[in-house]
């Protein structure tokens, strides 16, 4: 039986289509403007405080930008899916981990959303691999899934359940967010996949802590609609109104439960940690994080300007940039972070290890 259990490598992709802002200000003129503005998933508190929590006074940066820190954020093309990003970044990952198909005994899937309805993609990705000896699995707790996924894979391999774990995520918020809603600045499609294999002892994951997150559960809301002019249903994803204040409110006690949980059973305390890697669903998540567990936000890695939000696919693509151009060194100890509305919230200690990376990511095909 092992003892300790990590990533052997870590590969991102995202698709080929970019979305800059002005392709809104290009195409729906109409969405700016004070009225508008009021509609904003992440618009300005009613009642602004006189001293504002953590979370509001590094939101409060980026308000006089409708954009709210967004530049860029990679979208499908039409002939792209979540399952061909996964099937390119699943065979990244094994190719710079230099595990042979014959080797991975599971492989565990996370898409938000996947191709098909109703179920995932972790048999459909299996067979595209050509997989021939592995167990195939959905796990889902939507942006958090990359780090339930790492958790779940560290405890089998410790376990000595499963010898190789592929860990594969993605997000395709282009096509289930209707790009009229402001949400759409906000979001972005990728994927990511890591090898989680033992490793030398003392390396890899030293302790974790997750808590399900059910006071988001009303913040946003999937609904399947008629789309006419294809002539199908789709998955359309939007956000409640009372979804900024639910996440200004819960944000702050997810960070600081966790983080303080899974240092405790590391054995270790804040001053510890080398690296601090959170998603960032927005700009000033990276920076709120910091804040909050007083750590130097120099030491932190964000990539909401590149990417935007990219659901679970953000904490392989922050750790790999990170990894990149920090970089994170061999032994160092990294906080990993991560939070997700109807998800859960997760901190892990890692310490980082010999984690091969895959190729550093393509540029767009098309500018739309």
């Amino acid at each position: 039986m092992s003892t300790s259990a990590g990533m052997r490598s870590l590969a991102i992709t995202f698709p080929g289509g970019l979305k800059t802002n002005d392709y809104w200000r290009r195409h729906h003129p109409q969405m700016f403007g004070g009225a508008v503005e009021k509609r904003n998933v992440w618009a300005a508190p009613e009642a602004p405080r006189d001293e504002p929590d953590a979370f509001g006074a590094e939101m409060a940066k980026f308000l006089d930008d409708p954009f709210r820190g967004a530049r860029e954020r990679r979208v499908l093309l039409p002939k792209e899916n979540a399952l061909l990003l996964e099937t390119r970044v699943a065979t990244m990952a094994l190719e710079a981990a230099k595990v042979a198909r014959a080797e991975v005994d599971l492989i565990l899937s996370c898409s938000l959303f996947p191709d098909v309805m109703g179920i995932g993609h972790a048999t459909f990705l299996a067979g595209e691999l050509g997989l021939t000896h592995s167990a195939a699995w959905n796990l889902e707790t939507a942006c958090s899934g990359a780090f339930a996924v790492f958790e779940t894979a560290c405890a089998l391999v410790r376990a000595g359940q499963y010898r190789n774990v592929l860990g594969v995520v993605s997000c395709t918020y282009s096509r289930t967010i209707e790009e009229h809603d402001t949400m759409s600045w906000f979001s972005g499609d990728g994927a990511g996949a890591f090898v989680v294999s033992d490793v030398p002892a003392g390396e890899g994951l030293v302790a974790s802590a997750m808590l399900h997150s059910a006071e988001t559960c009303n913040a946003f809301v999937i609904d399947v609609t008629d789309d006419r002019a294809r002539g199908k249903q789709v998955v359309r994803f939007r956000a409640e109104k009372s979804a900024s204040k639910i996440l200004r409110q819960v944000s702050e006690p997810y960070l600081r439960k966790t983080a303080d949980l899974a240092l405790r059973k590391a054995g270790l305390g804040i001053s510890d940690i080398n690296w601090l890697v959170v998603n960032t669903p927005t700009a000033w998540y990276a920076p709120f994080c910091a804040r909050v567990l007083g750590f130097d936000p120099a030491r932190t890695i964000d990539t909401f300007s590149r990417y935007a939000n990219c659901g679970p696919a953000l904490m392989p693509v922050n750790l790999y940039t990170a990894a990149a151009e920090l970089p994170i060194r061999r032994g160092d100890l990294v906080l990993v972070h991560t939070v997700g509305s109807s998800s859960s919230s997760g901190s892990a200690i890692v310490r980082w290890g010999d984690v091969a990376l895959g190729p550093p990511p393509a540029p767009p095909v098309e500018v739309l």
